[in-house]
């Protein structure tokens, strides 16, 4: 077996016996042929760090961070013996050459490639093939390590993968079996794609939401490639797919990074042709997305792209495809061996002018838009500068007055008065395109047919009033922020409600078992006015909580949270603290359903969000034990998106209803809310298009794709009408940018509260086809309906994907704390 796959690189090269001698192969090292069994994430590092110890000088390996189940996350530098001398010269040079580090580069003719594999854990073979890439560069490819540094990731997300690999290695039969109906092709809920809080890394890149990517994104800024290869699986029927990119490509991808992704392709297709290997390129994944592993490295100059194996996560060691083929873990690790050295070797041939052509990316002075301005809430603010400082983009406050341009609130031109706080991010500045794509108004698409969502500017998911304007804006360096006074003693103290800060406030609150109120009513006290949300502490209702008023003032400090001081319960415009329009908060007891039936993503979404985000308890309820579940035990109940015909039988229905009669309360997201719409006793109903011309049918075969498109919505921004009275909207005001991942719609509600809703069928951003819009007009976006002393909660547009769209996250706060406050306390 190892002689086979040996025998297939001697196009690369001939072998160096020296170095062969040394350097343990990985057949040699794991005791088996590579390919023939699936290594579990330690022994691919391990393997790594014999090859480190085996040849010091030419490669260095660096623990970069854990992952949540405390995997050690690794990045291996691979090049020749004179290059890891000057290793740290070579990286600074690089970002020299960028703009981002002071000084003039020196004249280089180094190439930085990085190779990342298994960011999904079920595409296992990638790990695998990066342990014979190693060994093979170190054994046959040294001339191309002359002026190439190669950055190996052999495991993105390690989570993932050993959840698959362990899963499979306890599964599998021996010898393995080809049958494809056979139980080790068929993984099992969560199955091993994401990583452990169930995100999908590789669309995780520009919201550095998980752990991985945020250790990650460190490495990668420090060195900045010139090369970055995402190393994937797709179906079992599919052949290989390499570069060139489909269309859309972004309009700010240079004509060089179009240019020499074909000439990559071409040197792929050279050792594909020569062995008979079927491949296909500019299909399908495009490069236009920001947060891919091929997008966000093209867009920081790099020539990113995505390779694409057929096997993924129902592979296993073989398995019979549809053609008649046994495709094995053997033939997927050396396709994507070929294609990594391949590209090693394209970088090598190239150095020269992949860094000339690097340093031109970074000139930014042709951008249309020079400055972004924006301004609103300071937690929001804040958010957004968290955000901008994981990718070291710079941004400063504004110093002049008002500033026009294009308006973001209203889509067209306008101007506004820029406040103390406000915030600009200038384009003319090293990673200005990547500002360009992050804070552009509306995409430019050359197609329509993408693979991902088409909206994702930042004033619009951070909830901010923005600008983008031709003029260099004037700005300065921010100010710190002012320290917190220390709280004296008070009748009661008021937080407001209109961030994520004041929700990890409440939570905190209730943990420490405070007592905690909020006002349904605007209510003003010491000469302040309070909004509707704001949070109220008093004395009287903590007095079992010894030294009330220091621990308060610890848990503000911690939170960077101002409070303000009230002196009596009798206020100057009413509600008095007393009021039943002041409520006391309950301590929910939440729960949220997971397991088949349940979108392992979306879920994921929500366990994160509690734990990481809100950091309030939460009790997983697997949909297999629904039927047997105590629903009395809780108070609030999440459903994912998901498809739950199975779960919500009608017998499981009834009982979820009686539940909910009794003052239980459910929130259903997204694909959940198809399990009520037009059921008995309830007024959610779904909306569809007005019968369409049925020409349509008539549409040619090989049209009905595109013609289809008319029919989606693939991420589009679109303005809401929100009744701001309602608890659930606290915190914001009459209006709402939501981001819409379909087509899915449903009628105002009748029965019951419209929260928010499509007044229009305006795109703010995005693409949505015309036939989709049709049916969006006057439908639901949030709603509450009540069945007798509790609630069903409706979120058609699901505020927490992938966790960026950080302007929606209150919503969901507020209808587990807020919303028919009424509901019974355990």
């Amino acid at each position: 077996m190892q002689k086979f796959i040996l025998a297939l690189f001697v196009v690369f090269g001939s072998l160096s016996l020296t170095s062969a001698q040394t350097i343990p192969s990985p057949t040699d090292f794991l005791g088996y042929d590579i390919g023939t069994q699936f290594s579990r994430n330690h022994q691919v590092i391990d393997y790594f760090k014999a090859v480190e110890k085996a040849a010091p000088h030419q490669v260095k390996l660096e623990n970069y961070g854990k992952t949540n189940e405390r995997r050690d996350l690794y990045v291996a530098f691979v090049t020749s013996e004179a290059n890891m001398k000057q290793l740290e010269t070579i990286r600074e040079n690089n970002l020299k050459n960028a703009g981002l580090l002071e000084g003039e580069p020196t004249a280089t003719d180094i190439a930085i490639v990085w190779l990342s594999y298994n960011v999904h854990g079920n595409e296992a073979s990638s790990s695998e093939a990066s342990m014979l890439t190693l060994y093979k560069l170190l054994t046959e490819q040294q001339e191309l390590l002359k002026n190439t540094v190669v950055i190996i990731d052999p495991s993105v997300n390690p989570d993932g993968r050993d959840r698959y690999v362990n899963w499979y290695n306890r599964t599998k039969s021996e010898p393995y079996d080809v049958d494809k109906q056979a139980s080790e092709h068929n993984e099992p809920w969560p199955a091993g794609r994401p990583n452990h809080y169930l995100f999908d890394l590789n669309r995780d890149w520009v919201w550095a939401t998980q752990v991985e990517t945020q250790q990650r994104l460190e490495v990668y800024n420090k060195w900045m490639p010139h090369v970055h290869v995402d190393f994937h699986e797709q179906g079992i029927n599919e052949p290989y797919y390499f570069a060139p990119a489909a269309e859309p490509f972004h309009e700010i991808i240079t004509d060089w990074q179009r240019d020499f992704q074909t000439q990559i392709g071409q040197n792929h297709a050279k050792y594909f042709d020569k062995e008979g290997w079927l491949f296909f390129t500019r299909e399908r994944f495009d490069l236009l997305y920001p947060s891919y592993g091929d997008t966000y490295p093209t867009f920081m100059g790099a020539m990113g792209m995505t390779y694409e194996q057929g096997g993924h996560g129902m592979a296993g060691l073989g398995i019979l495809n549809d053609e008649g083929h046994v495709l094995t873990l053997v033939e997927r690790l050396t396709h994507h061996t070929t294609t990594g050295i391949s590209t090693v070797e394209m970088a090598s041939k190239n150095a020269k002018q992949l860094n000339t052509e690097f340093g031109k990316f970074f000139n930014n002075t042709n951008l249309k838009y020079k400055s972004y301005v924006l301004k609103g809430n300071e937690d929001k603010l804040n958010s957004l500068k968290t955000l901008l400082n994981k990718h070291h983009i710079a941004f400063e406050n504004a110093t002049s007055t008002k500033v026009s341009g294009y308006h973001y609130a209203t889509g067209k031109q306008g101007s506004f008065n820029v406040d103390a706080n406000a915030v600009v991010v200038h384009s003319n500045q090293p990673k200005g395109k990547m500002v360009k794509v992050l804070f552009e108004p509306n995409t430019k698409l050359s197609d329509s047919l993408t693979y991902d969502i088409t909206a994702w500017s930042l004033p619009y998911a951070y909830g901010l009033d923005a600008i983008a304007t031709t003029a260099n804006v004037s700005s300065n360096k921010l100010a710190s922020r002012k320290a917190l006074q220390t709280l004296n003693d008070a009748y009661g103290y008021v937080s407001k409600w209109n961030s994520m800060e004041d929700a990890q406030f409440l939570a905190e609150l209730l943990k420490q078992d405070f007592k905690v109120r909020f006002t349904e009513k605007p209510f003003t006290s010491n000469n302040t006015k309070f909004e509707r949300g704001s949070l109220i502490i008093t004395k009287g209702d903590n007095k079992h909580i010894e030294k009330m008023v220091s621990k308060l003032n610890t848990i503000a400090q911690e939170h960077a949270q101002p409070l303000t001081a009230i002196n009596s319960g009798f206020s100057q415009s009413t509600p008095d603290m007393g009021s039943p329009d002041i409520k006391l908060v309950n301590k929910q007891k939440v729960a949220i359903l997971s397991g088949e039936g349940t979108s392992s993503l979306s879920y994921g979404e929500l366990w994160h969000f509690f734990e990481q985000q809100l950091h309030y308890p939460l009790t997983s309820i697997n949909t297999d034990d629904f039927s047997k579940t105590n629903l009395n035990k809780y108070n609030v109940l999440i459903l994912p998106n998901g498809y739950y015909g199975k779960v919500f039988t009608e017998n499981n229905l009834t009982k979820l209803k009686d539940w909910v009669k009794s003052g239980g309360k459910v929130i259903a997201i997204d694909g959940a809310l198809r399990s009520f719409a037009g059921k008995e006793g309830f007024s959610l109903s779904t909306k569809t298009p007005e019968d369409e011309d049925q020409k349509e049918n008539l549409t040619a075969y090989a049209d009905r794709e595109r013609e289809y498109s008319n029919h989606l919505i693939t991420g589009a921004i679109f303005n809401t009408k929100v009744d701001a009275t309602h608890p659930m909207a606290f915190g914001y005001s009459d209006q709402y940018f939501t981001l819409k991942l379909g087509s899915s719609a449903y009628n105002i509600l009748e029965n019951g509260y419209n929260v928010a809703y499509l007044n229009d069928t305006k795109v703010f951003s995005g693409f949505a086809g015309q036939q989709a819009l049709k049916a969006l007009d006057q439908t639901l976006v949030f709603g509450e309906e009540p069945m007798g002393s509790g609630s069903f909660i409706y979120m058609v547009d699901n505020t927490l994907f992938r966790s960026f769209w950080e302007n929606g996250k209150l919503f969901l706060v507020n209808a587990v704390f807020f919303v028919n406050n009424n509901a019974y306390e355990l």
